[in-house]
């Protein structure tokens, strides 16, 4: 689905990462852990088209990023569901609204029997009419995960989608993950989180990469 290949990316005299690979196949779950300022959301952006490798090779579903243009890369985008931990929201829209703007945006129609599905699947049924403000931290979360998945991608990458959230609501969206990776998802979470990381070992099967020095490097089996 996600190769990168001899991947290079820095900014300005800053290197990054030199020689990064990655092959990220349909049913995987993989975890991205590292050091503050090691290049995760750099190597996530790269994963979802927002950047360009400086080297190397990024292909998705089969296709060079290099070689896609501006349309090709949005329909490719639809594939893929992101999760930013600053989950960002049209404040004076209701949740529900926020959660189909994928849709909206791309002019497409809103099957409303499937929104009130996925808002009852993210535990926010009663708050569908509710404004992004008056949402807690875990509720965001659970929200931007619904809108992440709004358009049935076959990845999910989510950054740090836990770290201003308490372990309960972790927890949850951890379910939640771990549910659609169950259904075929491809799953990449960066976190800093070696906890969630356990308790996401003990329901299912996943890997731990970790990107420091420039390198990235499969983690332990003690994680």
């Amino acid at each position: 689905m996600i190769e990168l290949a001899h991947v290079a990316f820095g900014y300005g005299k800053r290197r990054l990462f030199s020689d990064v690979n990655l092959s990220l196949n349909e049913g995987d779950f993989y975890f991205l852990t590292g050091p503050s300022g090691a290049g995760k959301t750099t190597f996530m952006r790269l994963c979802y088209l927002d950047l360009l490798p400086e080297k190397g090779n990024v292909t998705v579903f089969g296709r060079q990023a290099a070689e896609l243009g501006r349309d090709q890369v949005a329909l490719t985008r639809q594939r893929i569901g992101v999760v930013h931990q600053d989950c960002q929201f049209l404040e004076h829209l209701s949740v529900a609204d926020n959660i189909a703007l994928p849709l909206t945006v791309g002019g497409r129609p809103v099957p409303t029997g499937d929104l009130d599905e996925l808002l009852k699947w993210v535990g926010l049924a009663d708050h569908r009419n509710a404004l992004p403000a008056q949402l807690s931290g875990g509720e965001r979360q659970r929200a931007a995960l619904a809108r992440a998945v709004m358009m049935d991608p076959d990845v999910i990458l989510a950054d740090e989608p836990t770290g201003n959230i308490d372990w309960e609501m972790s927890q949850r969206l951890l379910a939640l993950l771990v549910e659609l990776n169950r259904m075929g998802k491809a799953i990449l979470l960066a976190t800093h989180d070696l906890a969630l990381i356990r308790q996401a070992k003990s329901q299912t099967a996943t890997r731990v990469m970790r990107l420091a020095g420039g390198e990235l490097q499969l983690a332990g089996a003690g994680l």
